[in-house]
């Protein structure tokens, strides 16, 4: 009896490897096992190698499992017979039960679960072994289960299409919580995501706040005219403003009238300036990142869909879209956004919902409107007036100041959750 007991045992310790192995293996990280084994640890590459054939896993887990569990049971019943009759029979379910529900289940999962990524390295090779030695088996199973799926018309090989895995990427960087500087990371990983459903619409310099130049005016001017820019490139126009007709960098502009010895009536600005790059609103940012990349340029004129200018958009504005604002010397700091100690922020109606998205981590949408302005008079259908309040998507708007039928300061107060979730990185 004595070796009968070992033996049981030992099973149960047998079916605890196999539970928390099943565990630790499903719940284990794969980018964490992809570095391991490119950084050579053999151990990490079986791990892939196992859950590359994720069914023959399973099924190789499972059909051990069940083997020891169920011999461990059928030798406790007879023993338990032997020494208390029939009765001995319920002794051994009632006894098994708990012994496999404590040690071969709930202490080896919660360990496996604790420590998933350590122990699917340790039980790696000995799972691999026994995969291979029940391949014949676990074989002949995944075919019986996969013609049974047939019979009942379920389409064993169909993939998930529901599965997409920008989702899981971007549901594993909202569950990366932490201090500030996480916080800072976390905004910047959705926002390199982003890029490829953002259209330069939505970021570029509006063509009601470019500064343009001319091109018939003196020379004299022109100079003064770039000297008073804080850019270095500035769009020159002709007959009309939105007729953009050259591109003059202040660098090519000195370069020439040094060149002139300083005398601006020598030179022509137009043989100075480079061509215009004109592209469509729709076009992507991860799009226009690798067009200014390919053309080695910074600047692009962006025009509707009837070819009308609607603005400018920089290499700058782009890199902003993943980092945040960029300022130099010469930019202007004021960004519109004013923080206040309750939770709320006054903002500029022209202050872009993206820009409030990433810098607060709201969830307000951006499909209809790209300003706090736009949202507020698309979702009120009127233009409202100062002092009234509305409350959309769980935030609340008041109306502050209003200029004619533009909406110019608006007190924007986030859900209480919305704050917490801030607060709390």
């Amino acid at each position: 009896m004595i070796t009968t007991l070992t033996i049981i045992l030992f099973l149960l310790i047998l079916s605890g490897f196999f539970s928390g192995s099943e565990t630790a293996l499903t719940a284990s990280s794969q980018p964490l096992m992809h570095r391991l084994e490119q950084a050579g640890d053999k151990r990490a590459a079986i791990v892939n190698r196992l859950y590359e054939q994720k069914e023959r896993l399973i099924g190789a887990i499972l059909l051990g499992n069940n083997l020891v569990n169920i011999l461990a049971s059928a030798l406790a019943t007879s023993v338990l017979i032997s020494l208390f009759g029939e009765v001995g029979v319920a002794y051994a379910t009632l006894g098994m039960t708990l012994l496999v529900l404590i040690f071969a289940e709930v202490m080896p999962k919660t360990y496996a679960i604790k420590n998933a990524n350590t122990m699917a390295l340790f039980v790696a090779p000995a799972i691999s072994l026994t995969v291979r030695l029940l391949a014949p088996v676990t074989l002949t199973i995944e075919a019986l289960v996969r013609g049974l799926f047939r019979l009942v018309g379920v389409d064993f090989n169909a993939a998930d299409n529901g599965h997409e895995f920008e989702e899981e990427l971007r549901g594993a960087i909202d569950l990366h919580t932490g201090d500030e500087e996480t916080v800072l990371e976390r905004v910047m990983l959705r926002s390199v995501l982003d890029l490829a459903d953002v259209p330069v619409g939505a970021i570029m310099v509006h063509r009601s706040n470019l500064h343009t130049l001319n091109v018939e005016l003196p020379a004299e001017e022109l100079i003064s005219g770039v000297l008073d820019s804080p850019y270095t490139r500035i769009p020159l126009w002709r007959d009309e403003p939105d007729n953009i007709v050259g591109i003059i960098h202040a660098k090519a502009l000195f370069r020439a009238l040094r060149e002139s010895e300083e005398d601006p009536d020598r030179f022509d600005i137009m043989k100075m300036a480079a061509a215009p790059w004109f592209i469509p609103e729709t076009t992507p940012l991860l799009d226009q990142l690798e067009a200014f990349r390919a053309r080695r340029e910074h600047f692009a004129m962006v025009v509707d869909e009837y070819g009308s200018l609607q603005g400018v958009v920089t290499l700058e504005d782009i890199l902003e879209e993943i980092v945040g604002e960029i300022d130099d010397e010469h930019d202007e700091t004021v960004r519109g956004v004013v923080a206040r100690s309750d939770g709320s922020v006054v903002v500029e109606g022209t202050v872009t919902i993206r820009d409030l998205n990433r810098e607060y981590e709201w969830g307000l949408p951006d499909e209809e409107a790209a300003t706090v302005a736009g949202l507020i008079l698309h979702e009120a259908r009127r233009i409202p007036e100062v002092g009234q309040s509305f409350r959309f998507h769980g935030f609340r708007f008041d109306i502050l100041e209003r200029r004619r039928h533009q909406v110019t300061s608006v007190r924007v107060t986030p859900p209480k959750e919305v704050s917490k979730r801030r607060q709390g990185g």
